[in-house]
């Protein structure tokens, strides 16, 4: 065949590739696997800051309680004001309503 080749397992007829589609399809590749390992790299370094910035807070917390401090109730106080104030009302009012239906008041 002129246009193609016929492969005999499958019945299929696929156009050749010629030597510039190879070379086109290898700098694609070539591109993507560069793309595809800057974005692993940069999410391992970013592990990495992560893992540091965690060690960080650990030496604080332990600074923290060193002097004293309840850490457990740090990191509360630290997860409420990451929150929006009309959440946290709701929050401890159903707390609030809970507690009293099983009369912790």
């Amino acid at each position: 065949m002129a246009d193609g080749e016929m492969f005999r397992e499958t019945g299929e007829t696929r156009m050749k590739e010629t030597e510039a589609d190879r070379k086109v399809s290898d700098r694609a590749y070539g591109m993507a696997a560069g793309e595809l390992k800057q974005f692993i790299e940069r999410v391992e370094r970013l592990e990495e800051e992560k893992k540091e910035v965690a060690e960080q807070i650990k030496e604080v917390m332990a600074e923290a309680k060193g002097r004293g401090y309840d850490t457990k109730v740090m990191r509360k106080v630290i997860a409420l004001r990451k929150r929006d104030d009309d959440d946290i009302a709701e929050e401890e009012a159903v707390l609030d309503m809970y507690k009293a239906a099983l009369g912790m008041r």
